[in-house]
C-alpha cells in the first residue's frame, strides 16, 4: 500500500507521506473480492522495515449497502494513544462495458475515490483532496512511461494531471468512448500504484 515517510511539498504533507489505501490494488491482489467479505491486515514499510499496519474488514456482498472497517491506533499530539475504528461506506457502479466496479466514499467531502489517505499525524482516512495533500512523486516520476501516458489521458481529456486526480467526462463525448479512456485510466493508475510502491521500497 502507500508510503510513511517525511516528505513534504510546499510546506504541505505530501501522497507519498501518507499510508494510502488503494481499492483497486487491493482487489487485483485478492485481498478483496467483489461479492465478498473478509479481513486482514495492511502492512507499510520502508526499506524492508515495518512502518506501520492497520487491520481491516469488508463486506461488498450487497452493492448497496457494501462498507469496509479499518482499525489502527492514532497518537494525537502530546497525549496517549488511540485505538481508532473507521468504517467507510463503498459505492458500486457499472460501467457500460459490464461488471461492477467499486469506490470508496471519503468521509469529508463524501466523493468516490478509489484511494484513501492517511498523513502523519492524522486521525482518519480521507481523499487527497479532503487532506490537501501535494505531490513529491510527480515531481521525482514525472519521466516514468507509465505516469506520462496517465497524465497523457488527462490532458486529452481537459482534466487536472496528477495522480490520483481521476478524470471527469468531457462535454460531447460519447459515454462509450469516455468508458473505454475510464478503464485504460484505471490500468494506468494501477500500474502507477506499484511503480510508486516499489519506488519508495514498500513492495518487494
Amino acid at each position: 500500500m502507500g508510503g510513511w515517510n517525511s516528505g513534504r511539498s510546499g510546506g504541505r504533507p505530501t501522497v507519498e507521506s501518507a499510508m494510502t489505501i488503494s481499492l483497486p490494488l487491493m482487489k487485483r491482489r485478492a485481498w478483496i473480492q467483489n461479492g465478498g467479505c473478509g479481513s486482514g491486515t495492511l502492512r507499510w514499510s520502508v526499506n524492508g522495515h515495518e512502518t506501520g499496519s492497520i487491520g481491516y474488514s469488508y463486506n461488498m456482498g450487497e452493492p448497496d449497502y457494501g462498507w469496509m472497517e479499518l482499525r489502527f491506533t492514532w497518537t494525537p499530539y502530546g497525549r496517549e494513544p488511540q485505538p481508532v475504528t473507521q468504517r467507510i461506506a463503498l459505492s458500486c457502479s457499472r460501467p457500460n462495458y459490464g461488471g461492477q466496479r467499486w469506490w470508496l466514499l471519503c468521509p469529508v467531502t463524501n466523493e468516490r475515490v478509489t484511494k484513501l489517505h492517511l498523513p502523519p499525524g492524522g486521525g482518519k482516512f480521507a481523499s487527497r483532496e479532503a487532506w490537501g495533500l501535494g505531490y513529491k512523486s510527480q515531481r521525482v516520476s514525472r519521466s516514468d512511461r507509465t505516469l506520462q501516458k496517465l497524465f497523457k489521458l488527462q490532458e486529452k481529456l481537459g482534466g487536472e494531471l496528477g495522480w490520483d486526480q481521476g478524470l471527469s467526462k468531457p462535454k460531447g463525448m460519447w459515454r462509450r468512448t469516455y468508458d473505454q479512456h475510464l478503464e485504460q485510466y484505471h490500468r494506468l493508475d494501477g500500474m502507477v500504484t506499484v511503480d510508486m510502491m516499489r519506488m519508495f521500497g514498500m513492495l518487494a
